[in-house]
């Protein structure tokens, strides 16, 4: 029951935070290491992404997949975090603790994701 309630709690906070992409995208702007190009369209690209995978993650037969692709974006968005820190916050107003707890988080929420590429994910109610 508490596998299947962060499974998701987990898809409901990548469709947010996907959909979050489109709806703030300078805030997202700010974290752009400015060695990537076309940084409106990563942006978009990964609230995408996010949103296609927070929906996945509720169809049985896409979960293990999505649980992977979670994993291969955090670590994908990994370096943004890394710039952000060095950015010393990158003129947002983030305590720089804040940006250095967010790496090991980062960690964490592989971790989760991981969880679910298993076998054993549960496939619906009463599981």
């Amino acid at each position: 029951m508490i596998k299947q309630a962060g499974l998701y709690l987990m898809a409901v906070f990548y469709t947010v935070a996907g959909i979050n992409h489109f709806l703030n995208p300078g805030f997202y702007m700010k974290l752009m290491p400015p060695y990537l190009p076309f940084h409106l369209e990563l942006i978009y690209l990964s609230g995408v992404a996010e949103i296609l995978l927070g929906i996945a993650l509720c169809i049985p037969p896409l979960r293990r997949w999505a649980a992977w692709g979670v994993i291969l974006l955090l670590i994908a968005v990994f370096p943004a975090n890394i710039h952000h820190l060095m950015a010393r916050g990158g003129g947002m107003n983030v305590p720089i603790w804040a940006l250095w707890v967010r790496l090991p988080v980062q960690a964490l929420f592989i971790w989760w994701a991981y969880i679910y590429t298993s076998p054993e994910v549960p496939s619906g109610p009463g599981e």
